[in-house]
């Protein structure tokens, strides 16, 4: 079928072309964003964390002064280590999905010369790696003598043996082995001993899934300032009764405390709370994405309807010179295909507009090239189906009835 005509009509409906081209290049630009950030919310909702999420569950207290710290955790770790079902419990500074931990930026050089990345800083009393169910890659687990007190108003102890993700090590020495390399934050100095697997940041943000698994293990005492944060193990069809009868416990074992209710819960629970507003924001997207579709099918409808009564008389003249029911429909098919085509290339602008000022007001990761195309896909797709119906009322249209209504 040749274009020039088809072209030539479209000229004489210019500004019902160009409101459908319009609406078209907005629900391109819409839809490549739409898909990505859900997308985007959904890898965020698979991230590993690292650690044995089933048989896990954090008790979080506050309101103790930092003198009682020592005595809070003695009594704190045995009195939820008595209660039936607990296999484990151990102080820690926080866990995957809960409370924020401490993050700090870290240098290769101890003048702070070769920046390295900002990272989360876990600490943990011995045991706390095994409990954790941390999956050792290589090097070892810290030995007890490892485990430093944290001395005055230090954050941790000056000089640590740490544990590092696979992601960290391959962001500092990439293509190189981590055991034994050092690195700094501030005043603190860290060696490494150990790689393990996998490890999340308590609060993953839009920063991006780069970043989610730097994470450095820090073995420290209990007391001092790693106190409050309590790292229950139980076998996991136990773990939801031995949660509630720990926090019950709480006020019997450390009446002056006050229980953190919202951080006090497994970690699948935690987890499913943090992704919460991404779901629902997922779902969101999806429904702005249907309702953005339907509007334009109705668009497209309600145009090659229109146009199809105006052309009643030109094709009655069509079939009676001998054009096939095939050929009008070719004929709305393809013009309704130079229309999308030309509202497609108008949204990929907008799209990449779009996506800029995601990126500059939102921190939203750069849009990936090949969800042009995917969304281009969709709009073909959803004009050719949108035309179809119209077009076959056109193709039904006998020469006679076409010629009679003139």
């Amino acid at each position: 079928m040749q274009i020039q005509p088809i072209l030539a009509a479209l000229k004489k409906h210019r500004l019902a072309t160009t409101l459908i081209a319009m609406e078209i290049a907005l629900a391109c630009a819409v839809l490549c964003n739409a898909i990505f950030l859900i997308g985007d919310r959904l890898s965020a909702m698979d991230l590993n964390s690292g650690v044995d999420e089933a048989a896990l569950g954090v008790i979080v207290v506050t309101g103790f002064e930092p003198k009682q710290a020592t005595d809070l955790n003695a009594r704190m770790v045995s009195g939820l280590g008595a209660i039936p079902g607990v296999e484990s419990v151990h102080v820690v500074s926080s866990v995957p999905f809960g409370p924020q931990g401490g993050v700090n930026g870290i240098t290769l050089d101890q003048e702070g010369k070769h920046v390295g990345a900002v990272v989360q800083l876990y600490q943990g009393e011995a045991g706390s790696p095994e409990a954790l169910g941390l999956k050792l890659v290589a090097g070892h687990l810290p030995a007890a003598a490892d485990y430093q007190p944290i001395l005055g108003q230090d954050y941790m102890p000056l000089s640590s043996q740490v544990l590092i993700t696979r992601a960290l090590a391959e962001k500092l020495w990439p293509g190189k082995d981590p055991l034994g390399k050092e690195f700094w934050g501030a005043k603190y100095r860290f060696r490494v001993i150990g790689v393990v697997a996998n490890l999340s940041v308590s609060q993953y943000t839009e920063n991006g899934e780069h970043g989610a698994e730097w994470c450095v293990f820090v073995p420290v005492q209990a007391g001092g300032l790693l106190a409050g944060t309590y790292l229950i193990r139980a076998k996991p069809q136990d773990l939801e009764r031995v949660m509630t009868a720990a926090r019950l416990a709480v006020p019997k074992i450390a009446p002056q405390v006050v229980l953190d209710h919202s951080g006090s819960h497994t970690i699948s629970h935690l987890r499913e709370q943090f992704f919460k507003n991404d779901r629902a924001m997922a779902g969101m997207l999806v429904g702005i994405i249907v309702a953005l579709l339907g509007v334009t099918a109705l668009g497209i409808v309600g145009l090659a309807s229109f146009w199809v009564a105006q052309r009643r008389r030109q094709i009655g003249i069509r079939r009676a010179l001998g054009a096939t029911r095939a050929d009008i429909l070719r004929y709305f098919q393809t013009e309704n295909f130079l229309i999308v085509s030309f509202g497609i290339v108008l949204g990929m602008v907008l799209a990449y507009g779009l996506n800029l000022m995601l990126m500059q007001y939102y921190e939203v990761p750069r849009l990936p090239a090949y969800y042009f195309p995917v969304g281009a896909l969709v709009l073909w797709g959803l004009g050719q189906l949108a035309v179809l119906a119209p077009a076959l009322r056109a193709a039904a249209v006998p020469p006679v009835v076409a010629t009679r209504g003139v």
